[in-house]
């Protein structure tokens, strides 16, 4: 079990996240420049590897396969072998995109693979950050990005303990564009129910866990009421969210997520099942 994150140093993670999500681009990067490109952006989407507690692109064919991968707990790029095993590290405080940029090309190289073709540029935009016009990146808030890794820890491990007991799950993933680490639920013939953990975004500046439905229904279906501190969140888009605020720390967090995220996926399977 991973350890549980503090809920009282929720809200004080927004500048670390926003140095994570573009660290985690590295990472995706690799799909984008190495993999066939698929319709629902698969290639670019990031693994949790507990054992490394890292975010993990999926294999890059090469002379010797590797895959790139980010630690937030350290915000350090890695690079992998095919095993999973860290062939090299290079920590990013202090250091530019465009220094660690020429670092991975390096240790692609290194691997047989086009350095030339490592690129990142891509199809989506994510929120903006001081380190994308250059600045360095910076962990002299290490508590933060420890924080941030606790959480994606957390949460990775709660959806996959549902994955293993729920049928029609898809794997669990991390997608660079929204940086959500999610499943998604087949939940009968065009409907599905997404479950996620969201280290923060517009709407709630803090990590939090949410569960939604396709198709999305009226805020007039949300009806039952939702355990372990989850709420109905309408503005925007309709779902299930349970802040980490909400959240008690310690020993019993697991169970309250774990308790949340029932509650919610029953709620979102009946609300579709309803639906004409």
């Amino acid at each position: 079990m991973p350890l549980p994150p503090d809920p009282a140093l929720a809200p004080a993670l927004s500048d670390a996240r926003h140095q994570l999500h573009h660290a985690a681009q590295f990472a995706a990067a690799a799909g984008i420049s190495y993999l066939p490109h698929e319709p629902d952006d698969s290639h670019t989407n990031l693994e949790w590897l507990p054992g490394l507690a890292a975010l993990a692109s999926r294999v890059i064919p090469a002379r010797a396969a590797f895959r790139l991968a980010i630690r937030p707990a350290d915000l350090s790029l890695l690079l992998l072998d095919a095993s999973g095993s860290a062939a090299a590290s290079l920590p990013l405080d202090g250091r530019r995109i465009h220094e660690a940029t020429a670092w991975i090309r390096t240790r692609v190289a290194e691997r047989g693979a086009d350095p030339v073709r490592y690129t990142l540029a891509r199809h989506y935009e994510i929120p903006r950050h001081p380190v994308k016009d250059g600045a360095a990146f910076d962990t002299g808030d290490a508590a933060s990005f420890e924080q941030l890794g606790r959480w994606l820890a957390t949460g990775a491990a709660a959806l996959e303990s549902l994955r293993a007991a729920t049928a029609g799950a898809s794997d669990v993933r991390c997608w660079p564009h929204h940086f959500d680490i999610a499943l998604l639920i087949d939940a009968g013939p065009g409907r599905t129910v997404g479950v996620g953990l969201e280290p923060g975004d517009v709407y709630y500046d803090e990590p939090y866990l949410y569960v939604n439905m396709h198709p999305q229904p009226p805020a007039s279906a949300l009806t039952s009421t939702l355990r372990a501190g989850g709420s109905w969140h309408t503005r925007e888009w309709i779902g299930a969210v349970l802040p980490a605020t909400r959240l008690p720390a310690g020993d019993a967090q697991r169970a309250a997520i774990d308790d949340f995220l029932a509650s919610a996926v029953a709620s979102a399977r009946a609300i579709l099942s309803a639906a004409p």
